[in-house]
């Protein structure tokens, strides 16, 4: 972290760790609905209430910045469940088939 500071590379490297943490959450969310419906919404709160509790106990400005941004990202990503439910609906995404259920002998 020293050589982050020296160099004056904080703005550059929460960027970058901004961009790879919304380039994840962006098939999270797709698949999160694909397989769980928006159901799986609950999963997004607790993990955004705890990148939010970790922002505020990492004394670190780089990680802490970096743990608000996961937090609020899977906030955002409730969001997009429901935006992407929406989405499934007009045919943009592929709708997952419920399986037949096969009788055993």
């Amino acid at each position: 972290m020293e050589f982050i500071t020296t160099y004056h590379l904080t703005g550059l490297v929460i960027g970058l760790g901004t961009f790879v943490i919304i380039g994840f959450f962006h098939p999270m969310v797709i698949k999160g609905e694909y397989y769980f419906g928006v159901k799986c919404w609950w999963a997004f709160l607790l993990i955004g209430f705890a990148g939010i509790a970790l922002a505020f106990l990492i004394p670190n400005v780089v990680l802490s910045s970096l743990c608000g941004v996961f937090g609020f990202s899977s906030f955002w990503g409730i969001g997009e469940l429901f935006a992407q439910r929406k989405r499934v609906e007009k045919g943009w995404f592929p709708k997952r088939e419920k399986k037949a259920k096969v009788e055993k002998f």
